[in-house]
């Protein structure tokens, strides 16, 4: 599974959308189910899926699904298909 393909699962998984919502759209202000629980359950899917381990800025920052992604890529993961 490429990880393009795991970043959209977990967001699907935790937040039970359709893929085609997400988008720069799809962000903790816009987000009706984008809690502070639902914040640190997409952390903690997001590190297992990937194998890291978030630094509390980005943790703070991880507010948005494009976003999400610029974060990943400083810890190395590659979305390029």
């Amino acid at each position: 599974m490429s990880n393009k393909a795991k970043y959209y699962g977990v967001f699907v998984e935790i937040f039970e959308v359709e893929e085609n919502v997400l988008d720069e759209t799809f962000n903790f202000k816009d987000v009706e189910k984008w809690d502070s629980l639902t914040h640190l359950s997409l952390i903690t899917a997001l590190e297992d899926a990937f194998d890291v381990m978030f630094e509390t800025d980005d943790i703070l920052h991880f507010g948005g699904f494009m976003n999400g992604m610029k974060i990943l890529k400083s810890y190395g993961v590659d979305f390029t298909e």
